[in-house]
C-alpha cells in the first residue's frame, strides 16, 4: 500500500490539516479505513486517534483509491468539528460495540 498526497491545506480555525490523497493497492483489495488511517498517521507523525478519514473511494477496475482525511491537533478539536458518524466510522469494531 502506497499513499501519495494530492493536496494539503491547513485550517487554523478548526486546528486541523485537510488532506486529499491517492492510495495505490496493487497487491490486494482496497485496504480498510483503519489501515489507511495508520499509514497517514505515520506520514504526518500524528497519533492515529487524531486522524479521521472522511472518504475512501475505489473506482471499478482500478487498483487505486482516492480519499480525504483530516488530521487534528487535539482530540477535543476533533470531537468538536467531526460529525458523530465519521468518528464512529473511524473506530475499530471492538470500540463501536461499547
Amino acid at each position: 500500500m502506497k499513499i501519495e498526497i494530492v493536496s494539503q491545506k491547513r485550517n487554523e480555525l478548526l486546528k486541523r490539516t485537510e488532506v486529499s490523497f491517492r492510495l495505490d493497492h496493487e497487491d490486494s483489495g482496497t485496504p480498510s479505513r483503519l489501515e489507511a488511517r495508520g499509514k497517514l498517521a505515520d506520514m504526518f507523525a500524528a497519533d492515529s486517534d487524531k486522524v479521521y478519514i472522511r472518504k475512501l473511494r475505489t473506482r471499478k477496475g482500478k487498483m487505486a483509491a482516492l480519499g480525504e482525511a483530516r488530521i487534528y491537533d487535539s482530540l477535543e478539536a476533533a470531537t468538536f468539528a467531526e460529525p458523530e458518524h465519521i468518528i464512529l466510522r473511524n473506530k475499530p469494531k471492538e470500540e463501536k460495540k461499547e
